[in-house]
């Protein structure tokens, strides 16, 4: 009751509560983790709301776990150790279109579909991960650095700029933004180095344990005027993979992705699961998806020299890749497939990795491309002793930077309602993050129990995070139970 009666000073009664009904709306995620219920729940509904809420917490030692959409899969918005939830979806604006300067900036609580539709009316893009959930939060999946589909160097790093909460309740504003006068100032916030030391490196990859992000400036292009996007069937994945190798550092295409026959069914089939496993059967084992575009300047010229120099390699280095555009067997899947890159994932309908049994389980590293049929191997062995489906296993290979490296990303779909099964995924993705770690895995992004074995494998790198803790949040009020702290 305390929490609540002195939250409702800073952002009223009614956005504050400690029903258990509302309390128990963040005790689960999508992830496996086991739940955990807050003492009290609160919707600020701007940056000066958060501070003073972050502030009085910090003096009172009350943990505060950020939560920005009613969509997360990692466990990060599970209250480990109670305190407050601070939920910040009311913070729903997007702040400024800069179409000149290739910039937006937005609130925590806009979502993928929001500003998918406010971009397009300008005749602008945001570059997105594949297919997230309309519902999820772009500030978030950007702070997790969530990877592009598109393969160009320039999309890497998003972020620009950005406004933070530390654990004391300061707010402090990273990268250019932090110039006098901003937003108005000739910066922009349009780097993400600003004067003197910059800070936006700690809030990235966090999990919300280094302060709360109130708003970000991204990168964002404009709609291509001219699009093709090709595929390729392909069996020999490493012969693929040497493909990559030497079209991607040209700069040719940009959104670009290897997608098993699981993964792919998944996502394109019409009815689920009426239609799941007839074209599962029929898809080839992979498929490599090309988008070769033309912007705004000589687009006509950009996709003719981009299209002879895929046809020129084709021809003299890789005649086993057939390459067209649409899939063998499937007519109009180029059509249907290309939107879908650019669009976030349509919230009236299940998610396209809950599609297939109601939940699903993900385990992503980074590696060099060469290595990932390696690790492959090694994820399919360690589901054969667990009597897991191989076939079953979902697998999306991303390419990062024109392929000087890539994210390998595995699905595992089990029946949340069905007890055992459900151990048996939790069981399985222990032992599969166990053995890829052996075999030198890097997992960037460590959740829940995946975060205990990375960091006990980094000692000297576990010993600085948390030093660099202490000095932002001596009292580890925020977010406590994540990461290594």
């Amino acid at each position: 009751m305390q929490i609540k009666n002195e939250i409702a000073k800073i952002v009223g009664k009614d956005y504050v509560s400690d029903s258990i009904k509302e309390r128990e709306k963040y005790a689960r995620d999508e992830s496996l983790l086991p739940p955990g219920v807050p003492d009290a729940v609160a919707w600020p509904g701007n940056a000066e709301e958060v501070g003073k809420i972050v502030t009085w917490c910090n003096e009172k030692n009350i943990p505060v776990v950020p939560v920005s959409s009613k969509v997360h899969f990692h466990g990060c918005s599970i209250p480990k150790q109670g305190g407050l939830a601070v939920d910040l979806t009311r913070m729903n604006k997007i702040l400024e279109i800069d179409s000149d300067n290739r910039l937006v900036r937005f609130e925590p609580g806009v979502m993928w579909k929001q500003l998918a539709a406010e971009l397009e009316k300008k005749g602008m893009r945001v570059i997105m991960p594949l297919l997230p959930h309309g519902d999820r939060s772009v500030l978030t999946d950007t702070l997790e650095r969530e990877v592009p589909t598109n393969t160009v160097y320039d999309y890497g790093e998003p972020m620009q700029s950005i406004e933070v909460v530390w654990p004391t309740g300061e707010i402090f504003r990273c990268g250019s933004a932090s110039v006098n006068g901003f937003p108005e100032s000739k910066s922009r916030g349009a780097n993400p180095s600003g004067p003197g030391l910059d800070f936006y490196r700690f809030v990235q990859g966090a999990q919300g344990t280094m302060g709360i992000v109130t708003w970000v400036s991204l990168k964002i292009e404009s709609i291509p005027r001219i699009d093709k996007i090709f595929f390729a069937p392909v069996d020999d994945l490493p012969y693929a993979i040497e493909f990559l190798y030497r079209i991607l550092p040209r700069r040719i295409g940009q959104e670009c992705v290897l997608l098993n026959n699981t993964d792919l069914a998944a996502i394109v089939a019409d009815t689920m699961p009426e239609d799941f496993d007839g074209l599962r059967a029929k898809l080839p084992p992979w498929t490599l998806a090309l988008v070769v575009s033309g912007l705004l300047r000589r687009p006509e010229e950009k996709v003719a020299y981009e299209e002879n120099f895929l046809k020129q390699v084709l021809k003299n280095e890789f005649p086993k890749l057939a390459f067209g555009d649409n899939l063998p067997g499937f007519p109009g899947l180029g059509r249907k497939f290309l939107p879908m890159l650019r669009s976030p994932w349509p919230t009236d309908v299940p998610y396209w990795k809950n599609r297939v049994k109601g939940g699903c389980q993900n385990l992503f590293f980074i590696t060099r491309p060469s290595q990932a049929p390696l690790f492959i191997d090694v994820v399919e062995m360690v589901a054969a002793r667990f009597g897991y489906p191989i076939a079953d296993i979902g697998c999306y290979i991303q390419p990062i930077e024109h392929n000087r490296a890539c994210q390998v990303e595995f699905s595992f779909f089990y029946d949340k309602e069905d007890a055992q099964e459900t151990a048996l995924v939790a069981a399985l993705y222990r032992e599969t993050a166990a053995a890829l770690l052996n075999e030198g895995a890097f997992f960037t992004r460590p959740y829940g129990e995946l975060a205990t074995m990375v960091y006990e494998r980094a000692a000297n790198y576990t010993m600085a995070l948390k030093r660099t803790k202490r000095v932002f949040d001596p009292k580890n009020i925020m977010n406590p139970g994540n990461l290594c702290f």
